[in-house]
């Protein structure tokens, strides 16, 4: 069947509760990277448990569930789905342990025309069950490559954040270790495409990907790195739009703009995949506090 934007619009999607521990923090951050060099104490912070932080885009694990999109009456063709574009807007500091409650809604559909696929823009609060504070809004794009010319309207998609026309202002390299795929998808995305030689290649991939959202935590760690001195407080936002793969144990450098405007601090970004000269990450725009 076609997709069906009215259902989707109108769905009322049942909240996700999720109790965490220090262990899912640690996990998380291992699985973006973090401890890579054991002996570096800022990164020593978010996988120990003396004194531990949270990374800002942990945000994305606690009440992450995609089975919603496998609904039949919506009509999606779940195996051409791809993650387009993620924003984080962090309301709170996010703590090492405590129980969430997720709330998503589909709030718009765009239908690119036959052939083209479609977007689906979804958005999931994530609020604290103990206190009801307000801890982070993700904004999701999906691009459902399958499912263009379901009769929606054709409007131009939003405009994406503008990559300054200059050198980049500071460039971080981090590596990532070749079995990082199989230690982010225990943080809750368990597709095979991560995990399995056979299932890769008959989705025209010659081995597993990164999940797009380990590539965004890489580029995250990057930005608290150069420009909020390892303090996950000082980044408000960050938004990105996912542009290629990166294949676990590949270099990702992450080039960096630093700007300002009315609201702030701006921070502009890209990663890209040093040995093979590919942009995973492009358009990222993040909001970085005094």
């Amino acid at each position: 069947m076609p997709l069906n934007a009215d259902a989707l619009l109108a769905a009322q999607l049942p909240p996700i509760e999720r109790t965490y521990g220090s262990k899912d923090c640690i996990l998380y951050a291992l699985g973006v990277g973090l401890g890579y060099d054991p002996t570096n104490e800022d990164e020593l912070a978010f996988v120990y448990e003396k004194n531990l932080k949270v990374l800002p885009t942990f945000a994305v694990v606690p009440a992450f569930d995609y089975s919603w999109m496998l609904r039949p009456e919506f009509g999606l063709t779940w195996s051409h789905i791809v993650h387009g574009e993620e924003t984080i807007v962090l309301h709170a500091p996010i703590p090492t342990q405590g129980t969430v409650i997720g709330r998503e809604r589909v709030v718009g559909v765009i239908d690119k025309g036959e052939g083209k696929g479609a977007l689906l823009f979804h958005e999931r609060s994530l609020v604290d069950k103990a206190t009801g504070t307000l801890l982070a809004t993700l904004k999701q794009t999906t691009f459902c490559r399958a499912d263009g010319g379901f009769g929606g309207p054709r409007r131009d998609t939003p405009a994406s954040h503008p990559i300054p026309d200059r050198a980049p202002d500071i460039i971080c390299d981090l590596p990532t270790r070749p079995e990082m795929a199989l230690i982010y998808r225990l943080s809750g995305d368990d597709n095979p495409l991560h995990a399995e030689p056979a299932f890769a290649r008959a989705a025209g991939f010659p081995r597993p990907i990164l999940h797009g959202l380990a590539t965004m935590g890489v580029a995250g760690h990057a930005l608290l790195k150069t420009v909020c001195g390892y303090d996950p407080a000082r980044l408000a936002s960050m938004a990105v739009r996912f542009s290629a793969p990166v294949f676990p144990g590949e270099t990702i450098r992450t080039e960096i703009w630093q700007n300002s405007d009315e609201a702030g601090a701006v921070v502009s970004f890209r990663a890209r995949v040093k040995e093979r000269d590919v942009i995973a990450i492009n358009n990222g725009r993040a909001e970085v506090k005094e």
